[in-house]
């Protein structure tokens, strides 16, 4: 018999062995199948060195109860005792799992007996747990009267509800985009553990514990069994890798191990995306056929549990309503008139009270997926029938997820199938390719219902009056499909949009929309967050590039829509500020032309405010007298009134003036800072926010005639803190002040922290320094975000004696792309910009 220390060094050994194993030989059953029976065989040698008392059981339950044991997992064991232990037996006990930690198991245990398991059972984790009890030493009657016991206690309808509350609870939690990015693919939709709930389930309700039984059973076909072991077996090698890379329990794909795993799957990348986003492509389409299988069995299972009570109502001679779900009167349909599958999705729009399909047609849907091939993509009906999906009133998003999640949407449309599960290390889109495009439909959609219209009135509005909205659908299916092939995806895209008009008989009218939307989709907001608005001349130019104001209106939509669908976080009311700000500029030059005298206009509308205030012109000539064209043209009349009424009696003074409102936007805060202008006031100040944890969203910097500097600031918190604006307002306001009156050399910005994001999927800095036919400079960056970012930037250009006129500041999830209106004579040096350039790539490296 060994002793403890030689069955540690012997399991050591073995893991060893088996990982090398199957390093060279993947195969992930058989790994995890040998891994617990490795295990099983050291625990019955601990059990067999203590003595252990012949009527006692050892027992594996969970996962290693259905011997699959994972690298990194722990141990979860029952001991199984005929009645309560005495003092002896409890100290014999301990010493037993003291010596099971001592080999290097990590062990989760229980003691209980058979009447101690059945009272635990009326929680659903335990009744799982045992429901996969497996025998490992000791009393095999002690093992099987617990089984019998359990078998007759449980309720199969009972542990149905259960099991389908309890995913669609787990579901829910991993729902946060952050599980998009990095899945736990044990947890997350799509991951192992919804594969288990449905054997769990099976398994409780008598038809079986593997894939192969259920489809024995009827409850699938053997082409899905298949299909699922396939899934299951690469989410087991994804995990099964994942702990040897961690060496831990690690089951979130985390962005530290993605290359790797990538490398070690022997996956390549391409010139147009890295091995990672490959791989992660095959595990989202794995998500996507596990997340449509565990709702089709589990529909399965629940009709066969809860027969009675069933309410059937025809729809057509080819479809009826079963329990208000879509259901065949053939099973054989699809196969015999394919066409059936576009009118099949038809129906759940013209009839709201479906809920869904029924098992059986889902079941269809799955298996005639092939049907849609060139043949039914030419056919004229079946075109039709998709045009008349995209003209429906109601249901559209909802039709076009559920025609995706069945494979339907990318098999009629190619180039979409080609984008499904394609995620892109952007470090701003947080959905894959294929969800994007279908969140942007569903932004548009939202945009013409009225209970939106509170959090998008612009939208809304400009969405009731738009005739034919399907172009716009059309417009955001195409905007992205042509990503990952190389190239520009927005001409790319084209093609792609203009192929599908013309087979689809739109009028030239809505064709030409379509296409131009397509190639011109980042337009809109690319002049939006790095031009200058506030010049005429910008919006010209713009509005030169607009058709007319149908053109326009749709732009702005989809460009809305866009932004708010690559991530919850990108979006906030700034950004919907300054596209607003485009549109009705955009619309002002179109429809009426510029103004003749545009700071005049500015003043009026400022004296106006004023007045409200009553303060006359006697009390703000002295002020306005310091500003020249370019401040009025940078501020709005509001802002220009909140300035004037501040600083109209502090014209001269010495102190530095801060002074904070809330953004009238309805997010963030304004800051106005006031004061004789310094070296380093700009990078003092974004050092500031940056301690606060505050972003930058805007800054406009204005030096006056006599030498102050007015600065004015749009900040926002970064932390997604429940904190209210209004109570930071007054720590601004002091704290700033002082140490604007600091005297001290302002010390180099330290960089911040990189995210791991970042850190595994960096950008390449650029910095691009350019002058516009006014002659004035604006320095475009685009790098990782950080903390301390924009100190560092600010901080570099004071050394370089550039001097900052307005800023704008967009950042994208981890990417940061920051637009600088700067002056210095140093702009006119070609070595000095080129030094500027290298020194500011070199620093955001």
């Amino acid at each position: 018999m060994k002793s403890i220390a030689e069955i540690r060094d012997s399991l050591r050994t073995a893991r060893q062995a088996l990982q090398q194993e199957y390093l060279a030989k993947p195969n992930s059953a058989r790994f995890l199948h040998a891994h617990a029976m490795l295990v099983d065989r050291h625990l019955r040698m601990v059990w067999q060195e203590q003595g252990m008392p012949a009527g006692l059981a050892l027992v594996a339950v969970g996962g290693y109860g259905r011997a699959e044991l994972f690298p990194k997992s722990d141990i979860d064991l029952l001991i199984l005792l005929p009645q309560p232990p005495d003092e002896a037996l409890q100290q014999r006990l301990q010493e037993l799992v003291g010596n099971l930690w001592d080999i290097g198991l990590e062990v989760g245990h229980s003691v209980r007996t058979i009447g101690d398991c059945m009272a635990e059972s009326s929680d659903v984790t335990v009744q799982t747990n045992l429901l996969e009890a497996r025998h490992i030493t000791g009393s095999r009657t002690l093992f099987r009267e617990m089984r019998e016991t359990l078998a007759h206690h449980l309720s199969r309808r009972s542990f149905f509800l259960a099991k389908v509350q309890e995913q669609e609870q787990r579901h829910t939690r991993y729902l946060d985009t952050d599980f998009n990015l990095e899945p736990n693919i044990k947890e997350s939709p799509g991951g192992l553990r919804d594969l288990q709930n449905v054997l769990w389930i099976s398994r409780a309700s008598g038809f079986g514990g593997t894939w192969k039984e259920l489809a024995a059973a009827g409850l699938m076909t053997a082409q899905e069994a298949r299909a699922v072991a396939r899934h299951e077996t690469l989410l087991q090698t994804l995990r099964i890798r994942l702990h040897f890379l961690a060496n831990r329990r690690e089951d979130r794909v985390l962005f530290d191990f993605q290359t790797e795993l990538a490398e070690q799957m022997h996956i390549a990348a391409t010139e147009t995306r890295r091995a990672s986003e490959h791989m992660m492509q095959r595990y989202y389409r794995t998500k996507r056929a596990v997340v449509l299988l565990n709702a089709v069995l589990l529909q399965n299972l629940r009709d066969h549990l809860f027969p009675e009570g069933s309410v059937i109502s025809p729809i057509n001679e080819r479809f009826l309503s079963h329990d208000d779900k879509l259901e065949l009167r053939d099973d054989q349909l699809f196969e015999k008139e394919p066409s059936a599958i576009f009118e099949s999705f038809l129906l759940m729009e013209q009839h709201p009270e479906l809920t869904g399909f029924s098992a059986a047609t889902a079941h269809a849907l799955w298996s005639s997926r092939h049907r849609i091939d060139a043949a039914f993509r030419r056919d004229p009906h079946n075109r039709k029938l998709f045009m008349d999906i995209l003209r429906q009133p109601h249901g559209i998003t909802h039709v076009l997820r559920r025609m995706s999640r069945n494979g339907i949407l990318g098999r009629y449309l190619p180039a979409f199938g080609r984008i499904v599960g394609q995620m892109q290390h952007d470090l701003f889109h947080v959905y894959t390719v294929d969800e994007h495009i279908l969140m942007v439909v569903h932004n548009l959609r939202c945009f013409t219902l009225e209970k939106h219209a509170p959090e998008h009135p612009l939208c809304n509005k400009l969405m009731k009056d738009f005739a034919r909205p399907e172009v716009l659908y059309i417009a955001g299916l195409f905007h992205d499909i042509a990503k990952g092939r190389g190239g520009d995806h927005s001409k790319l895209g084209r093609a792609d949009a203009m192929r599908f008009c013309k087979q689809h008989g739109l009028t030239r009218e809505d064709s030409e929309l379509i296409i131009w939307l397509v190639e011109h989709h980042l337009d809109f907001s690319s002049t939006a967050q790095t031009q200058d608005l506030s010049d005429q001349d910008v919006i010209a130019a713009f509005a030169d590039k607009i058709p007319n104001d149908r053109f326009l209106v749709a732009l702005y939509l989809l460009t809305v829509a866009d932004i708010r669908g690559t991530s919850p976080k990108v979006w906030n009311v700034w950004k919907g500020k300054l596209m607003e700000d485009l549109f009705r500029a955009t619309r002002r030059i179109m429809t009426g032309g510029r103004v003749a005298d545009q700071v005049g206009e500015i003043r009026e509308r400022a004296r106006e405010v004023l007045n409200l205030y009553a303060v006359g012109p006697e009390r703000h000539e002295l002020l306005w007298g310091q500003f020249d064209a370019h401040y009025f043209l940078h501020h709005e009349p509001d802002e220009i009134a909140w300035h004037t009424r501040l600083l109209a009696h502090r014209v001269n003074t010495e102190q530095p003036v801060v002074k904070t409102r809330l953004a009238r936007m309805g997010e963030g805060i304004q800051v106005m800072v006031y004061c004789p202008d310094q070296p380093f006031l700009f990078a003092r100040i974004c050092g500031f926010f940056e301690r606060m944890r505050y972003n930058i969203m805007e800054a406009k910097i204005h030096t006056t005639q006599h030498g102050y500097a007015l600065d004015s600031f749009l900040v926002m918190d970064s932390t997604g803190s429940k904190t209210s604006y209004r109570d930071v307002m007054n720590f601004i306001e002091y704290e700033l002040a002082q140490q604007l009156l600091s005297k001290e050399a302002l010390p180099a910005p330290q960089a911040g922290r990189v995210s791991r994001q970042l850190r595994h999927f960096p950008i390449t800095p650029r910095v691009t320094i350019s002058a516009d036919r006014k002659g004035q400079h604006r320095l475009y960056i685009v790098a990782g975000d950080r903390p301390g970012l924009l100190a560092s930037i600010a901080y570099t250009l004071a050394r370089h004696r550039i001097d900052l006129r307005s800023a704008k500041i967009n950042t994208l999830g981890a990417r940061a792309e920051d637009t600088f209106w700067i002056s210095g004579e140093a702009l006119d040096k070609p070595q000095e910009v080129e030094e500027l350039s290298a020194t500011l790539r070199k620093q955001l490296a």
